[in-house]
């Protein structure tokens, strides 16, 4: 069989191809030391070339954020592993050399030298070509930006809901703009980094981007913030123009979410160059402020706009115990509930858990602990180390953004009032109106708006807070601490406020001269017997103490008094006759104390302008021709006064500035007699209370819808009153009762139902207490007789508060359900009877209510369908006793 395949060389072929093998491996042996001196030669410039390289690419990386090339990363690397050959070769050679012979052409180990000889031969060329293709013009680029980077945040205490809430935000189609806010210091800042985070650890399509505004030029920092996240560079920009034309060019191809910290007031996307967030683009913008008006102006939809409150308890607890440290609440057995005081103090709020744990750190015995609970109950920053330092600037940054100095004078103002107090907002215009805070007002009713108007923006502001109801706010604790540090640093106003001390004496200061304002309100201060003389002070709040002497002299020397509050003070029977000494007061109020008559020598307060002296049920007399001595009396406040106000109705009408008028009337007599007296006096009562009425098994509620101005009614203890009448007079004036906002019935034991507060379309808050014999809230029966009306009642759409306690026989509120679109709570105990509420699915839409009452009664309320069972479970709050 013959060879498939068959090769044929000639032997001039052979013989060349093996005298250039023998002649190539000769070579190898001939040059190796030409070609190793060379390599070393080449190796040295190489290196020299790769520093030079290296320090380019250091530069660009380093000073230019650059990253660099793959091309030079490739080539560096190849270059770092020639080197690395060649180095190497460079210790072996020694012996290498040594082994040739006969003139460098052969060796006493060919082999092994021929080996040698092969491989310097073949890193030389490579040391070449490196060398060769060394030479880049660009050596880094910039890095393709990531979707979000990471941003350096703390463990959080307490945030985690607030997270999941607005990352579920997010996630809506429909939502654009989401704003956070609250108070200085309760995290706000924090909680956008972890949502920024959260970006950063999910998979997403978003461009995010990080910006904080600033109160100087916020537009332009935040443009520069911008552009800076998505690669422009701002060389050439000369306007805010010219900068919102290049971002937009950029953002409105991009979906992006923006995160925006800190914002101070309205911020114009638009006008920054930030397309505004469409469900088309599908962009976001997610800004902190601390200002709930702010909140309004970017996104008027309150559903997007998230609260973070402070902390609860034990979650306070856990923030202040992560700052102290575990051991130093292990160091003494008492130290733990020492310091379960010091975060009470604290009031939740997280900046103030922080700093204060921090400053405590180090205090390792109970007495250390003690002192610190005693003066945080007065001021932190006069005694913890870098407390005030720390803690107040960061929050006062919210005092000094306030419109002007009158705002800020009125926030001041509060801090008079004790922790944790509720300030009735009424009661604080009067004195502000009093003390000269607000603008001069042609009529009293424009400086209440004003004054409402300051309430309101220090709530936008988070430096108040608003009340489950909507008479009153509070001052957090951190808060009033802070105002009061700053009253102490001020030239202008000096502050002495001792409330809520537990004082048993009148106290002792250094400088009664330099005092504005003094607050020794909620304290157990019997007598005031010594003098002070307070040149300078303007406002005196003795409320709630023990009083009940206070001696004639007392007031000599306080000239400019223009505030005096001696209310709540039920031992106090009798005022010192040197109070005639207040030439300059202009607020007198003398509620719920014990005062058995008034002094004539009150005639002397010629500047007298608010008189309260509601609740003095033990007055008896009041001198004649006192209260028409007041003539520029503008407040003159009555109700639940034990002296009957028909006693001065004749005096009330040399009164032509009076403009707010508060009564009682224990007859119906009583009060038809003092509405036909004076037109004018319609104008003027805001409150009214019928007590004890004995005379009268039905009231004529007409009489009552005359008053125009009428916002609180009050039906007391009238144990004959049977019937509320509806005539049908009444459908003329429907609606007639549209100033009414508050009713309270209590201990009316025959009234059978409330049906006539349909006739209040505004009435926010109801309260109905202790009426043994009353069925039914709204009757059908009773609106059935004005048939006209009953297909066009708005019932209860502004209620926010409903109060039902101690109606056994209560079986119905109303027979259909109601949507109630502001309703906020119900508040529902001892009504057994009480099986169904007005409401269904549609009641709980948009609305967040919460029903208190008792478990068993919540048990066994019978619901429309499951779908209202399902969308009121939630909200229910069990009463605690």
């Amino acid at each position: 069989m013959g060879n498939i395949f068959s090769t044929s060389l000639s032997l001039d072929t052979i013989i060349t191809r093996c005298w250039d093998c023998a002649a190539g491996q000769a070579s190898y042996l001939c040059n190796l030391e030409d070609n190793l001196h060379a390599l070393q030669a080449e190796v040295a410039k190489l290196k020299e070339l790769r520093g030079d390289l290296m320090s380019r690419v250091r530069i660009a990386e380093d000073e230019q954020q650059h990253k660099r090339l793959n091309q030079v990363e490739g080539w560096l690397q190849r270059a770092d592993h020639v080197i690395a050959d060649a180095d190497q070769l460079s210790r072996e050679s020694p012996q290498q050399v040594e082994k040739l012979c006969i003139g460098s052409c052969c060796s006493r180990h060919p082999r092994s030298t021929h080996k040698f000889g092969k491989q310097i031969a073949r890193i030389l060329q490579e040391v070449k070509h490196l060398k060769e293709n060394g030479d880049f013009s660009d050596v880094a680029c910039k890095p393709p930006l990531p979707s979000a980077t990471k941003r350096p945040s703390e463990p959080t205490v307490g945030l985690e809901s607030y997270v999941n809430q607005v990352w579920s935000s997010l996630q809506k189609e429909q939502v654009g703009v989401i704003g956070i806010y609250g108070l200085g210091g309760v995290g706000k800042t924090t909680l956008l980094n972890q949502i920024n985070n959260k970006f950063h650890d999910t998979t997403h399509d978003y461009r995010v981007i990080w910006a904080v505004a600033s109160q100087d030029r916020p537009i332009e920092r935040v443009q520069d913030q911008i552009a800076k996240r998505i690669g422009l560079s701002n060389e050439g920009w000369k306007s805010i123009e010219e900068k919102d034309d290049d971002i937009f060019k950029v953002l409105w191809k991009k979906k992006f979410a923006l995160l925006l910290d800190d914002i101070w007031e309205w911020f114009d996307l638009t006008r920054a160059g930030v397309p505004l967030p469409t469900q088309g683009n599908g962009s976001k913008v997610i800004f902190t402020t601390r200002r709930l008006d702010v909140c309004c102006q970017m996104q008027p939809n309150m559903d997007n706009n998230i609260k973070v409150e402070c902390l609860p308890p034990g979650e306070a607890f856990e923030l202040f115990e992560e700052k102290v440290g575990s051991e130093t609440l292990r160091m003494h057995p008492d130290i733990c509930k020492l310091a379960e005081a010091v975060v009470d103090e604290c009031g939740g709020l997280p900046l103030a858990l922080i700093t204060i744990g921090r400053a405590m750190a180090s205090k390792k015995t109970p007495p250390e602990w003690e002192y610190a609970i005693e003066v945080l109950r007065q001021s932190a920053a006069s005694v913890l180390p870098g407390v005030g330092k720390e803690m107040y600037p960061k929050l006062k940054f919210s005092y000094d953004c306030l419109p002007d100095e009158r705002f800020r004078s009125c926030f001041l103002y509060c801090s008079l009032y004790p922790e944790d107090y509720l300030i009735e907002k009424d009661e604080l215009v009067h004195c502000w109106i009093r003390e000269g805070l607000l603008d001069e007002h042609t009529n009293l009713s424009n400086a209440r708006n004003q004054g409402h108007f300051i309430i309101g923006s220090l709530i936008d502001a988070c430096l108040l807070e608003k009340r489950q109801n909507s008479v009153s706010v509070k001052m957090h604790d951190v808060i009033r601490d802070m105002a009061l540090w700053i009253a102490g640093e001020s030239e202008k106003e000096k502050f002495f406020v001792k409330s809520g001390v537990q004082l048993k004496e009148q106290p002792k200061a250094k400088k009664w001269e330099e005092v504005t304002r003094m607050s020794l309100m909620d304290n157990q201060i019997e007598n005031l017997t010594e003098i002070l003389e307070c040149p300078n002070l303007q406002t005196l709040f003795l409320r709630r103490n023990r009083l009940k002497v206070i001696m004639d002299d007392f007031f000599n020397f306080m000239p400019m008094l223009r505030v005096l509050d001696l209310s709540r003070n039920m031992n106090l029977e009798e005022l010192p006759v040197g109070i005639a000494k207040l030439v300059s007061l202009e607020h007198l109020n003398l509620s719920r104390t014990g005062i058995k008559k008034l002094p004539v020598e009150l005639k002397a307060l010629a500047r007298l302008k608010y008189l309260n002296l509601e609740w003095t049920a033990d007055l008896e007399m009041i001198p004649q021709q006192l209260i028409s001595s007041f003539s520029k009396l503008q407040v003159l406040k009555l109700e639940g006064c034990g002296y009957g106000c028909l006693l001065v109705l004749e005096e009330m009408e040399h009164l032509k500035y009076l403009n707010v008028l508060t009564l009682s009337f224990r007859r119906a007599s009583e009060l038809e007699k003092a509405l036909r007296f004076n037109k004018f006096f319609s104008c003027a009562i805001e409150q009214v209370s019928l007590l004890d009425f004995r005379d009268s098994r039905s009231l004529n509620i007409m009489a009552l819808a005359k008053l125009q101005h009428l916002c609180t009614l009050r039906l007391w203890s009238c144990m004959d009153l049977e019937e509320v009448k509806i005539e049908r007079n009444i459908i003329e004036g429907a609606g007639c009762f549209h100033s009414l906002r508050y009713v309270i019935v209590d201990e009316c034991n025959h009234l059978r139902d409330v049906s006539w507060v349909t006739f209040a379309p505004h009435l926010e808050e109801l309260w109905i207490a202790e009426c043994n014999g009353l069925k039914e809230i709204i009757s059908e029966e009773k609106l059935g007789e004005v048939a006209e009306l009953k297909g066009n009642l708005n019932l209860f759409s502004k209620l926010e508060i409903l109060i039902l306690n101690r109606l056994p026989k209560l079986k119905t509120i109303y027979h259909h359900a109601l949507p109630f679109p502001h309703l906020k709570k119900v508040y529902i105990i001892g009504c057994p009877m009480l099986k169904k509420l007005p409401l269904n699915s549609n009641s709980a839409k948009g609305h967040r209510h919460i029903i208190e009452g008792e478990e068993g009664w919540w048990k066994d309320v019978e619901w429309e369908d499951e779908s209202t069972k399902i969308a009121f479970l939630p909200t229910f709050k069990p009463h605690i006793l």
